[in-house]
């Protein structure tokens, strides 16, 4: 059954998931690029300002969490040991080792969870991609690489003012391997260009068919074993055999441009698949506070660009995961093309929206059957939750009654500074609404 799970995606994945049974995987871990390289690299000693701390709270940083990561990773040995080692003389134990340590034990479960036919997508940018694509080639081998793809993400835009001394940056980078070379695939087409139909498909025939000629000469000649004959007064050799050539004369398929010139073949602009989809990819709709899917959630994907991922590296029924799946681009688009899924996400929020993404959509998702693990399930599971986080528990709760995340900011009293509440067909509103009042008694009332 699909399965949202809540929880640390190291720990879900050993618990949870089994050897060999993930088809696809596509990840997008949190990462503050925008930070300045003077903090991003720099060593620390396990003593951290504040300031730094406030700056990295929602990503890795050095402390002992990512040195206990580090060690029990080059304890296990092999490739990916080898190059968190080298990363360590390079980097020393900085905040970007950190992440590196952070990644490296999730990348050998995720492939330990991957079919021989499965694909991994790492979703990143420019910041840490290159370090990312060396930890890639040793939990894959580099022999399974398979692309890296340029996706343009957002228009133009000016840092001018900002005194930016730099191009602008309007692009992620996807790192593309397949487990083995048995990798699912797919072949994509997108549109020609109207330039390019203009210029090759200029021709239109008596039905309003546009067309473009071929040549129908056989390359090589009889060294290839092509046949020679004679097709419209023209001799040559061809392509088809007189049988085949016939039949394509019979269809209207051939044709003269004048009189004794070499036949051509007419080849329809409306049966062509189109442009076989390469790795740059500037052709999708970019996600903006204007676009009807947009959620406000600050890292959130079109769900153009994960339909493409899914379609080229999957087909229906098979099962994807998102291990990062914040408010869950990756579920819904793999819910609408008909594959299964599995989400993983650390926060009650991101659980929260994904079910609010999905419940009332049934025209576009089809009927949804999902379970969540690692929730509340009694009282006693609710009141541990609002004593450990009460910002994590508000979510929660609010979830159950349909709410969504209109700002995401924490208020003084460490809960939710603001929601939006939807109606929902939900059996647990009774109780949620009263978790909700003990929670505004215990810790503080939430912003409605």
């Amino acid at each position: 059954m699909n399965t949202l799970y809540y929880g640390d995606n190291l720990d879900v994945l050993r618990r949870h998931v089994p050897d060999e049974s993930v088809d696809l995987v596509y990840l997008d871990p949190p990462f503050k690029s925008n930070q300045d390289y003077n903090v991003l690299f720099a060593e620390h000693s396990g003593k951290r300002t504040a300031a730094q701390i406030k700056a990295f709270e929602d990503t890795w940083r050095w402390d002992e969490g990512a040195a206990l990561a580090f060690e029990q990773t080059v304890e296990h040995g092999g490739r990916v040991a080898d190059a968190l080692r080298a990363f360590r003389t390079f980097l020393s134990e900085s905040d970007m080792l950190a992440y590196l340590s952070m990644m490296a034990p999730r990348l050998v479960e995720l492939r330990r969870v991957m079919k021989a036919t499965a694909s991994i997508y790492l979703h990143c940018d420019s910041t840490a991609s290159h370090y990312l694509k060396l930890l890639m080639d040793a939990s894959f081998g580099p022999q399974n690489f398979r692309n890296e793809i340029i996706w343009k993400r957002s228009h133009a835009h000016s840092d001018a003012k900002q005194r930016a001394r730099h191009f602008g940056r309007v692009t992620d980078t996807l790192l593309f391997y397949g487990k083995s070379d048995a990798s699912i695939w797919n072949s994509l087409y997108t549109a020609y260009d109207d330039a390019y139909i203009e210029r090759d498909y200029r021709r239109i025939d008596s039905n309003g068919r546009r067309y473009r000629i071929d040549n129908l000469q056989g390359p090589g000649g009889a060294a290839k074993g092509n046949p020679y004959y004679e097709v419209m007064g023209v001799k040559r050799y061809w392509r088809y055999s007189q049988e085949k050539m016939q039949e394509l004369i019979r269809q209207g398929r051939i044709i003269q441009t004048r009189p004794g010139t070499v036949p051509q073949y007419k080849r329809y602009l409306d049966e062509m698949p189109g442009v076989p989809t390469q790795n740059l990819w500037a052709d999708l709709p970019v996600l903006n506070n204007r676009s009807k899917e947009a959620l406000g959630y600050p890292t959130q994907k079109p769900e153009a660009l994960l339909d493409r991922i899914i379609t080229a590296s999957s087909n229906e029924g098979d099962t994807s995961l998102d291990p990062f799946c914040g408010c869950g681009t990756a579920i819904a688009s793999a819910q609408r093309l008909k594959r299964r899924w599995i989400g993983i996400d650390i926060t009650h929020l991101a659980i929260a929206l994904i079910r609010h993404r999905l419940t009332g959509h049934e025209d576009a998702y089809g009927s949804l059957e999902y379970k969540v693990i690692g929730e509340p399930v009694s009282l006693p599971d609710a009141e541990e939750l609002a004593a450990s986080d009460p910002y994590q528990f508000q979510w929660w709760a609010l979830g159950l009654v349909g709410a969504r995340p209109t700002e995401q900011k924490k208020g003084a009293d460490r809960g939710i500074a603001r929601a939006a509440l939807f109606p929902r067909r939900d059996t647990r509103a009774d109780e949620a609404n009263h978790l909700l009042g003990q929670g505004r008694r215990c810790y503080g009332k939430p912003g409605a």
